[in-house]
């Protein structure tokens, strides 16, 4: 008698995919919509430069804020903090250069003295970050 039952019910080895794809395309969806939003660092109006663009690579990204704050990667200084502490920072991190990423409406003496501090910390390469022009 068990016989029988195992004939008439076939067994059905195929995996129903279309679930699978419907998860896929959400998730991919998500990550399109998500991955914009997780460009690291403060938001800052940077300056405006023609200028050809560098490869992307890693090192430590130092931020001057308009009101004056400073930045690295997501730790606020003060100007005192960081001329204190961004010499460890930088022996320990900065070995892939430095970005140095100041609001346009920055005045010039503080971005100065933000570079000063980095270049006495030993950091040769030492990139300035700005938009390009929106020239077509």
């Amino acid at each position: 008698m068990r016989r029988r039952r195992a004939e008439r019910t076939p067994l059905n080895a195929e995996i129903n995919v279309v679930s699978l794809i419907d998860v896929m395309m959400l998730l991919m969806v998500i990550f399109m919509i998500t991955a914009p939003m997780m460009q690291g660092g403060v938001d800052v109006a940077l300056p405006k430069a023609e200028a050809r663009p560098l490869e992307p690579k890693g090192g430590l990204a130092v931020t001057v804020t308009k009101a004056g704050a400073i930045y690295v990667d997501d730790a606020q200084l003060t100007l005192a903090e960081f001329r204190a502490s961004f010499k460890a920072l930088a022996a320990g991190r900065g070995k892939d250069g430095v970005f140095l990423r100041a609001d346009a409406g920055v005045p010039y003496g503080v971005v100065v003295q933000v570079l000063a501090t980095i270049r006495a910390a030993g950091v040769e390469d030492v990139g300035l970050v700005a938009e390009p022009t929106g020239r077509p």
